[in-house]
Order: structure tokens, then sequence, then C-alpha cells
């Protein structure tokens, strides 16, 4: 059959496909392929380097594959006659992407026939090395020639499409195939680079900084231009004083663009004269590079900034000045020498006027931007594109939620929707509705806290003022919160900037509700509280939860020391009598069960303060502290409320209980 309209695709040959550069065996796999697909495109023969040889031809999805896997466009089919696959044989398949217009192709699968018996297993090895790889579907030679089973075609780019998570990254995207949202930011700091300005961007952990990027190397090396990448976060770069970095910057030129460059040794790079030498390798480089300028990025940026780097050099002296005085002298002596891209989350470097009594070089001297999140558009175009491919078919009203929750945040984006694929059923495709999306997000927040963790892992460690109003907002304490605001309004922007939280009229909200509601839950309490009910309710509830906890940690303790016997006689003795008559007959683990035994809190603490030698490599070295913190615990139970528990008082059993529940769970994990 043929191609009959422009709505329906039958399979079948169009009838101006020329099939005769292909050996028989390749044609009679074509009519094969041709009885499920429809081949709209012969494609032909071409070399890559002057040994192998492929062949190619394109192939459209029927109506079923196209609702089997969402796809609409394209495909390029490879032949690849040789016995042993090599992961050359997927560059045949960037060569045939060039010939056609983007639009046309779809640029996230592929398949590749071989004649290895053995590509199947060597595109899956493949795969799980490289998370950015292309979706490929490959067949040998002989099964496609000898399998008759009519659902072979169908399950094998099932199980290419539907077992591969595309939603699971953790490293950053060094490749444009599943780049989303961020190109024009991309362009525009191209384009700055180009203008000879110099820029920086900023932004939280995951939000795709690094991503970006990779994204404007692409675009300078598709242009003949040079970049050159300086992570801060190496110690070879921040345990060097600022001279020694200025070498180390010049090596890297050398490492990456510029293998011909001469440089003197790092001893010769004195405070006198590094930067004369600085300036004297870059313009070498220059003429080396055919007088193409060099875009130097330094990534992690708070490595080599005051107060913030791990090395005491930049935290503590001038390096940081000295540095970037000698980088910004060179700049500005010597046009389209070299631009430079600072890249880290807080903007602080070239906010900060004065450094230890110094003017920092590059106060006010820098454009700068926060990465933007995404917003409903961008959102759609990633899951949509991706989940099609997964056979996961979102529902319109999704995108906004997912934007919503999690703020356009994409890194958060994908792993939801990465807890969507693993909770949906194997079956595919599947429709991804409002019950399956509020499955996945309850998940994400009871299980993947640790990723709102790592975003804000930065703020908590180097910028704790901005992380402490984060927590003011989480639990409405937005008088303490405006009174920072007052005082430091750049907590206040940086925040904003980095899309946390927004205002509206002087009234700040979360925007990203899975930090607002990770923050409430570890910190929940912290919150100020007015009322005795609600002072009364945080006891009770902390109290019962730390109870079964340590009656667990008594009973296990005293058995691991002193045996079933022994243990169950001292525990007892506790008790006294008349429980000690009472329950002599229960065995050990009842004796901790508060169902079958009349247990309190107070017999615990007795109980770990009387043979504190067991338990004292959990609960410290101090016993008497120990002792007195359970006591204050002990004093504020529900039945002994004999008046209204005060603030102070509140702030006591606060800091008691934290103790212990912060030593049980140390324990516990």
């Amino acid at each position: 059959m043929i191609q009959l309209d422009d709505q329906k695709t039958y399979p079948g040959i169009n009838p101006q496909v020329k099939l005769i550069h292909f050996t028989e065996d390749e044609q009679k796999i074509i009519k094969k392929i041709s009885g499920e697909w429809y081949i709209t495109n012969g494609g032909g023969e071409f070399n890559l380097g002057p040994t192998s040889q492929y062949k190619y031809f394109l192939i459209k999805p029927t109506d079923n594959y196209k609702e089997l896997f969402n796809i609409e466009l394209e495909i390029i089919v490879i032949f690849s006659n040789y016995t042993t696959f090599e992961t050359r044989s997927l560059d045949a398949v960037d060569f045939v992407e060039k010939k056609y217009q983007s639009l046309r192709l779809e640029k996230l699968c592929c398949v590749l026939i071989s004649n290895d018996e053995n590509v199947v297993d060597r595109i899956g090895e493949l795969a799980k090395n490289d998370q950015e790889s292309q979706i490929v579907v490959p067949f040998s030679y002989s099964e496609l020639l000898s399998n008759s089973d009519s659902y072979f075609l169908r399950n094998r780019f099932k199980a290419h499409f539907y077992t591969r998570d595309l939603f699971a990254f953790e490293s950053p995207l060094k490749k444009d195939l599943y780049f989303f949202g961020r190109s024009d930011l991309v362009l525009k700091l191209v384009n700055r680079h180009k203008s000879n300005e110099n820029t920086a961007l900023f932004g939280l952990r995951k939000t795709g900084k690094t991503s970006v990027i990779f994204g404007v190397k692409r675009v300078l090396d598709s242009l003949g231009e040079h970049t050159v990448f300086i992570d801060c976060q190496n110690p070879s770069m921040h345990k060097r004083r600022w001279n020694s970095a200025l070498w180390y910057i010049l090596e890297e030129i050398k490492n990456q663009v510029c293998p011909t460059l001469v440089i003197k040794e790092e001893i010769e790079f004195t405070e006198l004269n590094a930067a004369l030498q600085f300036e004297s390798v870059l313009k070498q480089a220059k003429e080396k590079l055919k007088e193409k300028s060099i875009l130097i990025v330094f990534d992690e940026i708070e490595n080599i900034t005051f107060n913030t780097s791990p090395s005491q050099h930049w935290t503590n002296d001038l390096d940081f000045v000295l540095l970037w005085q000698s980088i910004r002298t060179v700049f500005q002596k010597n046009t389209n020498l070299f631009s430079f891209f600072i890249v880290g989350t807080n903007p602080n470097a070239i906010e900060t006027a004065q450094i230890k009594g110094k003017d920092n070089p590059i106060f006010n001297q820098i454009y700068f931007e926060y990465i933007p999140n995404f917003d409903v558009p961008q959102t759609r175009e990633m899951v949509r594109k991706l989940g099609r491919i997964m056979g996961l078919q979102f529902e319109e009203i999704i995108y906004s939620k997912l934007t919503e929750d999690f703020g356009g945040h994409p890194f958060l984006i994908r792993h939801v929707c990465s807890i969507i694929n693993k909770i949906s059923d194997s079956e595919r495709p599947i429709r991804v509705d409002k019950y399956l999306y509020e499955k996945a997000k309850a998940k994400f927040h009871s299980e993947f806290s640790s990723y709102v963790e790592m975003i804000l892992g930065v703020l908590k460690n180097f910028y704790p003022s901005e992380f402490d109003m984060l927590k003011y907002i989480a639990l409405d304490d937005m008088k303490t919160f405006n009174e920072l605001a007052i005082v430091s309004p750049e907590f206040t922007n940086h925040l904003l900037g980095y899309k946390i939280i927004d205002k509206n009229n002087d009234h700040y909200s979360f925007k990203i509700d899975a930090i607002k509601d990770y923050l409430l839950t570890k910190h929940k309490y912290e919150k100020a509280l007015d009322s005795p009910k609600e002072r009364y309710k945080e006891i009770s509830e902390r109290r019962n939860s730390i109870e079964p906890k340590l009656r667990k940690i008594a009973r296990n303790q005293l058995l691991a020391h002193l045996g079933k016997a022994d243990a169950t006689v001292k525990y007892l003795a506790v008790l006294g009598d008349p429980r000690k008559t009472k329950y002599s007959g229960l065995s050990y683990s009842q004796l901790f069960n508060a169902r079958d035994c009349e247990i309190y809190f107070e017999d615990i603490r007795k109980t770990i303060i009387k043979h504190y030698d067991i338990f004292k490599n959990i609960f410290g070295s101090n016993k008497d502290d120990f002792d007195h913190k359970m006591q204050v615990v002990n004093k504020f139970r529900s039945d002994a409320h004999a008046k209204d528990v005060t603030k102070e008082e509140m702030d006591v059993f606060r800091l008691c209980i934290s103790y212990i529940e912060t030593k049980i769970e140390e324990f516990i994990d």
C-alpha cells in the first residue's frame, strides 16, 4: 500500500523511492519494514572517513506507531554492514541529519540495522553509559531476515522506547538533544561575548547553569570561536594563590583550545609580574587562534570568593581583589582579546563594594542575570517531547501544575516526571491525569526531599541569612522576615532572583511550593507559637514520636549488652513493685510494649541513666546533661499541665527535645 492522504499514514513504500543501491538482503529488510512503516525516502550510500561506508533510508510512522509512541516526524534508518558494532556507526545518523531540514526528522530516535549479531546488547550498554544518547532501536540483519513474528518490530520499538527514562538526568546536559527552554539565554550570552562584553549568571544548584555553559560552548564552537572552562571548585584552582591561578587559567587555555601556546613555568608568575605574563600569553593565544577572542568561563565562582571559598587565602586575604584587578586591567587594555563569564549561586562577588577595606575591582562592572525558570510553554515542550517517546501522554493541565508546584525548576520537574514514569503501568501508552500526577507529587515530597535539600544546600552553608528568610516565610513569621528585608534588602533581591519567592504589593509568597513544603516539614517546630493550645499540641506530638523509639533503643541495647535474662531482671528492677511482680511473667519484648505493660517515659529515662555506659555512644558522654534534657521533656507531659507553658519554657523544651530527636535519628540512620 502507499500513502493515500494527508490525514492518515499507511504502511508501504513511496512510489518515488529507488532501492537499487541496496543489496538484495537490504531490500528484503526494507520491504519487511514497509509492512508496518511508510518508506518516504530511499536515502543513499555515503562514506565516513576513508574506510567506513553506510547506507540509509527514511521511514514515517503509520497511525498505529503514532499512537504507540506519539511520533509524527520521519526517522533515520542506518544500514551498517559490519560484523562488529562501533560507536562511530552512530555518527552516520548525525551525517544524515545535516542533509535535511531540522523540522522534518525526529531527532530523539533512530534505527540501526547492523551485521553484528550482538548489536542489541551493545546498544543497551551504550545507553547505560551515555544518558544523553539518542534512543537507538537496534536490529541485526539476520533477525530481520529470519524472524516471522508479526509483533517483532513493534515489540523491539517498545523495548527501546518505553524502558528508557529520559527524565532521569543528574548531570549537566552536554548535547542539544535534551536541552530545552534556554536557547534564547544561550544566544544572549554568546552575543555579549561577541560584543566584547563580560557577563555573569547566577542561580541555585541544579537550575541548569552548567548546561547553559555547555550550550554557549556548542554555539561558539559552531562559529569557530573558543571557550575555556575554569572549574573554580577544582582544588587545582582554589588551592592556588591569585598569581598562580593566573598561570593555571593560561594552562587551561593551552589544554583546551591552543596546544601550541608557550607559557613560562608557574614559579615565574610572581606577584610582581603575573599580570604582565597573563597579558603576554593571551596576546600570543590570539595570534595562534587567528585573531579569535576567547571566552573564559569561571564556574562555581564561590570557591574563589571572599567569605565563601574553602581555601583560606581567598576567604580571608586579598587574593580575590588581586586576581580580578589583574584580569580587569588586561581586559580593559586590550580590545577583543578575551571576555569572561562568571557563573555561580549568588551575585555577592560583584555586588560587594569593598573587600577587607579595598575596592572590589568587579563591583557593578558586569552585567548579570539570574537563570530563568521554565514557564508553562517551556515545561510543556520538555515534558511532552520526552514523555511521548516513553509512552506518557500528559493531559494539558499537568504542564501548568508542574510549573506552578515546582516553580518552573527544570531539575525538579524532570524528577517528578521520572517518578510518574516509574509508578505508571508498563503497558504503554498511558494517559497522565491529575490523579497520577498527585500520586507522583506526594511520593516526591515523602521520598525525594533530598533533591530540595541539595538545591538549598548552598544557601544553607554559605548564605544562612537568606536561608533563614525562606524559613520565616514558610513558617509565616512575616514580622521577622520584614525586619530583615528592611535591614538587608539584597537578601530579598537574591531570593526573588532565584525565583523561589514572588512579591506582589509588598506581600511575599513561594513560587516553588516544593521548597515551601520541604521547609515546613523540616522546620515546623521552629514556628513561633502564641497560644497554649498550639504549644501543648507540639509537646504532645514530639513526645509521642520519640517515646516508642526510645523504648526500642532501650530494649535492644540492654539485650545486646546484658543478654535476655540479665536485661529482664535489670529492667524489672527499674519498674519496681507492684509492677515488677505484676509483669514478671511477660516475655522480654512484651515488657517494652505499651499494650502489654504499663510503661512510662520516666521508666525509659531511669533505665538509660542507670545503665548509661551502654547508651553513652548514642546520647553523648555527658550523662547529667542528657538526664536533664529527659527530665525537661518529661516535665511537660500531657497530664502535668498545672499551668500554661510559657514562651521561655517552650524554648527550653524545644532545645532539649531537639537534641534527643537528633541523637535518635543519627542512631537509627
